[in-house]
């Protein structure tokens, strides 16, 4: 016979084991249900055609013993927009599927929408149906459709950096072409291409939105004209609209104007999350050099430059350059400036940035690496804020003695000595006192030092007004917001 403790090891080893076994089983009562991280998945705007981005949804068995979904499907079963995929698995319907006790699985969701006749936003929407011991559970899915004209790239030119990709907006030349606010324009895989000596004009409250490395590309002599007003403002920005990206920079390319013409005009326009804002250029030899006027805009999150020129001709005025990875404005080979109660205010969140919020110089270097001179004939700031995150927001890298830049009643953040004829009634190193940065409101609070420190005699007919409406009647305050 075994002794006495043998006998007490195996049946308590037994008795565990019946426990574990039990534990191990699935879980079939009627009672136990599923828990989930989410009620409804939801997609901010997704452009028909487009695919969506990728939602999430945690799926939990708080039990203590394993639980079998038996099917996991879409409502709207093989014709759904939505797509599923289960921890790894893609499809629009699973069976038997197993959550071990206390534990979890992923679903991911993506929906395509199809294009109809509607102008205006319309709702797409399914369920998923999860059956759990005669349980019926579910989880809406809601997504807002909407429909666009597409440009897409279907052509390419060769490059020193490869191939550049783009659509042609009219293969006529001598062309107007004119984009209205009926439905927006969504530009993908490369550049929509004003061609040589055609105009394209955006009408007030046109939306374009842009893929990735997508833009508006003005080819030489072509023109563009941005023509927003205060109450429908024209929008540029990156093509995904779900919140997580609306303050990514970096989403889309650039407004390029390559040479251009001596028309080009934007105005009221929001420009957001690009590489580059808005990129001028002309040649040397172009006397003067081809012109761009800009006014009561605002280009904010560019993950390079706002605005960046090679020799242009430019007007800025009412307008708000806001939190750029590099520069705010940079302003190369020469060229001439007017920025007119501008507010640049460089507060840059993705980083440690190395750079100023606005740089200026009169040279190029060769392919030699040595300086050439590029005539910069004008560049004055007037009653303009230039402030930044960084102690040094102003750079002026001047290998040919420049003298004519002008910075005339402003407010700017600088270690440098502002002295001499090109500094006149200037605010040096106090906060302008912004409303909120967090929020991209660049107003003035009760007490900035900007109230009222402008110049009347600055003022010109474009900016006779704020960029709200608001009356510059006496003593303008600085930047492009007037106190009230």
């Amino acid at each position: 016979m075994f002794p006495l403790r043998y006998v007490f090891v195996f049946f308590l080893l037994a008795c565990l084991s019946m426990i574990s076994c039990k534990k191990d089983e699935i879980l079939t009562d009627p009672s136990a249900k599923l828990e989930f991280s989410l009620d409804t998945v939801m997609f901010d705007t997704v452009f028909t055609s487009l695919g969506s981005t990728t939602q999430s949804l945690v799926i939990y068995n708080r039990n203590s013993r394993p639980l079998n979904i038996s099917s996991v499907r879409l409502a709207g079963g093989t014709a759904s927009p939505y797509r599923l995929n289960l921890d790894g698995i893609p499809g629009k319907s699973f069976i038997d599927v197993e959550i071990p006790a206390d534990d979890s699985l992923f679903l991911f969701v993506e929906v395509t929408v199809d294009p109809n006749s509607a102008t205006s936003p319309f709702i797409v929407q399914d369920s998923v149906v999860f059956t759990t011991n005669g349980n019926i559970q579910d989880i809406d899915l809601v997504a807002f459709g909407r429909n666009a004209r597409f440009i897409v790239a279907d052509k390419a030119i060769q490059t020193a950096n490869g191939y550049l990709a783009y659509a042609l907006l009219d293969p006529n030349l001598n062309s107007t072409i004119i984009w209205d606010n009926t439905l927006p324009y969504v530009i993908w895989g490369g550049y929509a291409v004003v061609d040589s000596t055609q105009t394209l004009i955006i009408q007030p409250g046109t939306e374009i939105y842009f893929g990735n490395s997508s833009g508006i590309w003005v080819y030489r002599y072509g023109t563009i004209k941005v023509q927003g007003t205060q109450q429908n403002t024209v929008k540029f920005e990156g093509v995904r609209r779900e919140s997580y990206y609306q303050d990514v920079p970096g989403q889309w390319d650039r407004i390029w104007i390559n040479e251009g013409s001596t028309g080009n005009e934007i105005n009221y326009a929001e420009i957001r999350n690009p590489f580059i804002g808005v990129q001028a250029e002309s040649l040397l030899d172009t006397v003067p050099p081809k012109f761009l006027k800009i006014t009561n805009t605002r280009i904010t999150n560019a993950s390079g430059f706002n605005i960046f020129t090679r020799y242009y001709n430019m007007e800025v005025k009412n307008s708000v350059l806001a939190r750029a990875g590099q520069y705010a404005v940079a302003l190369t080979r020469g060229g001439g400036y007017k920025f007119l109660n501008t507010t640049v205010a460089n507060f840059w969140g993705g980083g440690q940035r190395s750079t100023p919020s606005v740089y200026l110089n009169d040279y190029g270097l060769d392919q030699n690496g040595n300086a050439q001179q590029f005539p910069l004939y004008r560049a004055d700031f007037d009653n303009c804020i230039l402030w930044g995150d960084n102690d040094e927001e102003l750079e002026l890298d001047f290998e040919f003695g420049t003298t004519s830049h002008r910075f005339r009643n402003v407010l700017i953040k600088t270690k440098s000595n502002l002295t001499g004829s090109s500094f006149i009634s200037v605010i040096k190193n106090q906060n302008p006192l912004f409303v909120d940065v967090s929020e991209n409101d660049y107003q003035l609070q009760a007490g900035s030092p900007a109230i009222d420190f402008g110049d009347i005699q600055w003022l010109d007919p474009d900016t006779q007004v704020d960029i709200l409406g608001n009356s510059r009647a006496v003593n303008p305050d600085l930047g492009a917001f007037e106190k009230q």
